[in-house]
């Protein structure tokens, strides 16, 4: 699999995601209807991301080998978003701290040694 975003260009036509997850294509339709995934979509066909196996895969986890039903498959789905948000949100207050913590020793630093 790839990283970044990558992961998020569209390349799987619905027949090979059905494929791969072994689930028939109207399962995947299902879940376009009921806003568990966005699919990509040209003017005749849906194209998958390796974002949205993932985001597949889990959904059929969920449901198939934990009994989740779709509204639960949905309430975790929106957790799992915020919480995703909420972790690029600390690592940007961290990066803004460590700058602001460097900032302020280099600060310091040259303080010390202009003095002398």
């Amino acid at each position: 699999m790839r990283h970044g975003k990558d992961k998020k260009q569209p390349c799987f036509m619905i027949s090979v995601v059905a494929d791969m997850l072994d689930v028939h294509p109207q399962t995947l339709r299902l879940y376009e209807r009921e806003g568990l995934i966005t699919p990509h979509r040209t003017k005749r066909s849906r194209l998958y991301s390796e974002e949205d196996v993932e985001k597949l895969a889990m959904i059929l986890r969920l449901t198939r080998e934990l009994g989740v039903n779709r509204s639960g498959v949905e309430i975790i789905l929106r957790l799992r978003d915020r919480l995703e948000s909420l972790q690029r949100e600390m690592e940007d207050m961290m990066n803004f701290l460590e700058d602001d913590i460097k900032r302020d020793f280099v600060e310091r630093f040259r303080k010390i040694f202009s003095e002398e």
